[in-house]
């Protein structure tokens, strides 16, 4: 049997450094080669094809939402069980599996938990309208999950489950334990579509067969691909709904509750919840009113803004897209609509920059699928799994508090600490000062960003974490993406005094009386020295990894 997926680490305050044994726990890389090979992707493929075809008759028909599609709108599961009940002239049910230990396991934090569960209010809401049920199952176990599905679809005499693809190892493995659940029943059928993406991960090959890995050709095939085949932006609607009987036969189903936060996690404070539910509204109607607000008022500018975050020139949709409450496909042809129904790379600049981005989502769902060991809390390239890495509590404490002494960094890290939330530009600063200035396991920094931000989703957060040879230099970063010195002053609020370059390196740029009265730390490491010990470091040890 497959080894089980290790936690990403035991959660973490930013007060204590904790040295936890099962924060690095992870299959040996031989095992990851061989998940590689054999992938669970592919093995629930296999599965599908079997169960979707079964001719079960027609009874109840359930739709299984999960976290990444909490929505009604341009729901390809929900839409494909709301037609087979319409065909067969049945009700649709719909249910959703609340898993508090499974925000454990994967450190969800505060912030991303309530707004997965303020969404499924909403949703809830929208969907009784209709007379659709949206059941809240509790799995109180994270081992108890196929049996608690199962024990739903008996208990409302389901004929047919619809559910959207999830693609981390963990929750493939849900769902063919499901399937082969399934198999065995002579009237249940299982159908998995695909929702997350516009094209489905590993159909884009290079000429050899093989999937790309690369992301420039991959973001060129993209471009191809939706414009050669324009029916993939397309969307499907929200379903019709039930007849009114139903809110009396699945009376039971429509009274069960959506929880209140685990008390794990729960925020800080009261102003604190109001405060992020203030910055971050859920549900899609207010990811569509964002999604707006970015066309017309920032698009154009974010070819040439996009890498400086005192403009904030982001659009700020990821948290909806990593819980699916708004739909990647409903987002572009918006989009195109706005450019004109021209396509990404022509017309508006900025869409054609952003649009990039949004293809970066893709292509590292296309990572996942063909290299899932990386969902196992190993790097892609298996060799950086070798690196000695530094037993630093001081520099980590500072790193998490945003107290380096380096202020693009601290910036970056007191933005996530108080909006759940960085600028792209900041995370792959603050990533990389963690895992080459301060030589701490870049795991570590990955898991303390999944406990906090808001928008995490694990393909994007791992392949954002990858360890390379690629080291920022904080200081001429932040004078090339904040000239103004905005950001930081903004964020460290002890240097907003300061005039020109000096608060880009307050302590080596200004006399040793005046930085001690700021008030403000001096740096924990030498960038330059530490840069190039990392350097070493990584060379010495992949070069001595033995796979």
């Amino acid at each position: 049997m497959a080894p089980k997926k290790h936690a990403r680490s035991e959660s973490q305050t930013q007060d204590d450094y904790i040295q936890v044994e099962n924060a690095l726990k992870h299959p040996s890389p031989k095992r990851a080669k061989q998940i590689d090979e054999d992938t669970p992707y592919e093995n629930l493929c296999e599965l599908i094809d079997e169960t979707r075809e079964k001719d079960s008759k027609v009874r109840n028909v359930l739709h299984w939402f999960r976290s990444k599609d909490i929505r009604q709108e341009d729901n390809r599961g929900l839409h494909a069980a709301a037609q087979k009940a319409k065909e067969g002239n049945a009700n649709l049910i719909t249910m959703y599996l609340f898993s508090p230990k499974d925000m454990e396991w994967h450190g969800t934090s505060p912030a991303r938990s309530d707004f997965i569960l303020e969404s499924l209010r909403i949703l809830k809401g929208q969907l009784e309208e209709k007379n659709i049920p949206l059941a809240i199952v509790v799995s109180e176990e994270r081992g108890t999950k196929r049996q608690k599905v199962m024990d739903f679809v008996k208990e409302n005499d389901v004929s047919h489950i619809y559910a959207n693809m999830e693609y981390e190892v963990d929750e493939l493995r849900r769902d063919i334990s499901v399937a082969k659940h399934v198999q065995k029943e002579k009237d249940l059928a299982f159908e998995v579509l695909h929702d997350q993406t516009v094209v489905i991960p590993g159909t884009l090959t290079t000429g050899n067969g093989g999937p790309m890995k690369v992301f420039t050709p991959y973001h060129k095939a993209w471009l191809e691909e939706t414009k050669s085949e324009p029916s993939l932006l397309d969307t499907v609607p929200a379903p019709e709904g039930n007849d009114k009987g139903a809110a009396e036969t699945f009376k039971a189903l429509f009274d069960t509750k959506v929880p209140e936060l685990p008390e794990s996690k729960q925020y800080s404070s009261k102003e604190d919840r109001d405060r992020l539910r203030k910055l971050w509204p859920p549900g899609n109607e207010a990811g569509m009113k964002r999604l707006q607000h970015f066309l017309d008022k920032k698009v154009a500018g974010y070819m040439t803004h996009r890498s400086e975050p005192a403009r904030d020139p982001s659009s700020r949709l990821s948290p909806y897209f990593a819980s699916g409450i708004i739909s990647v496909r409903d987002v572009l042809a918006r989009t195109k609509k706005h450019n004109g129904g021209k396509h990404f790379d022509a017309g508006d600049r900025g869409i054609d920059s952003w649009v990039r981005e949004i293809v970066f989502r893709e292509f590292y769902r296309q990572t996942l699928v063909t290299t899932p060991h990386t969902s196992m809390n190993l790097p892609q390239n298996l060799k950086f799994d070798f690196v000695h890495w530094e037993d630093d509590a001081q520099g980590w404490q500072k790193w998490c508090e945003g107290q380096t002494g380096v202020p693009w960094i601290d910036a970056g890290m007191r933005q996530l600490n108080t909006e759940a939330y960085m600028h792209n530009r900041l995370r792959m600063n603050t990533s990389s000062y963690l895992r080459a200035n301060l030589l701490i396991d870049y795991r570590k920094g990955e898991r303390y960003f999944a406990e906090r931000l808001i928008d995490w989703d694990l393909s994007n957060n791992t392949q954002g974490w990858e360890p390379s040879y690629t080291i920022f230099n904080p200081v001429t970063q932040a004078e090339k993406c904040d000239p103004k010195g905005e950001y930081i002053r903004k964020w460290v609020p002890e240097l907003a005094g300061l005039k020109g370059k000096e608060i880009f390196a307050p302590y080596e740029r200004l006399g040793k009386a005046e930085f001690e009265k700021l008030g403000y730390p001096r740096p924990h490491v030498d960038y330059s020295e530490t840069a190039q010990r990392a350097k070493e470091r990584y060379k010495r040890d992949l070069h001595s990894a033995e796979l």
